[in-house]
């Protein structure tokens, strides 16, 4: 295994949560700070995200990947989100198929960086980077206890 996915398996919750840190840190700061009104799927994108930031920094601290089943469907699901979200941006038939009827349209751009790059696919590269660092850092046998010389896991809790 090379270098660069050793230390990547070792310290997967730790990078997991900064990325779910700048996503976090970001999309407050494009709401509060710059007064971006988030559209409904940009909330449905943060009700995933969100929840990441407070339990891979809880699993980080107690450096416990039994939390990557559990967070891992959160970033899948959120990155499905960002797509059609993304889509929707950039295919503009998408946006009658399901029109945002309530605030923000859901295809306006705030941000277009170099044509491709816009919020929602921000959020898309942060869904998918904490999903792939979970997935390189999860266990092979799916043994996911602290302490892998003792098979009553209660007692590590404690």
């Amino acid at each position: 295994m090379s270098g660069f996915a050793s230390f990547c398996r070792r310290h997967c919750l730790y990078l997991a949560w900064v990325v779910s840190i700048v996503a976090v840190v970001g999309s407050l700061y494009l709401s509060e700070v710059l007064k971006y009104e988030p559209c409904k799927l940009c909330w449905f994108q943060r009700i995933f995200m969100y929840p990441q930031f407070i339990l891979l920094g809880i699993a980080t601290y107690r450096n416990d990947k039994r939390i990557i089943p559990y967070v891992l469907p959160l970033s899948i699901i959120g990155g499905s989100i960002s797509i059609y979200h993304y889509a929707e941006q950039k295919i503009p038939a998408l946006s009658k198929v399901l029109p945002c009827t309530i605030g923000v349209p859901c295809n306006k751009d705030y941000l277009n960086f170099f044509g491709f790059i816009t919020i929602p696919f921000m959020a898309l590269i942060a869904f998918t980077l904490i999903a792939l660092l979970l997935w390189t850092g999860r266990e092979k046998d799916g043994n996911y206890s602290l302490d892998k010389n003792d098979d009553n896991d209660t007692e590590n809790l404690n």
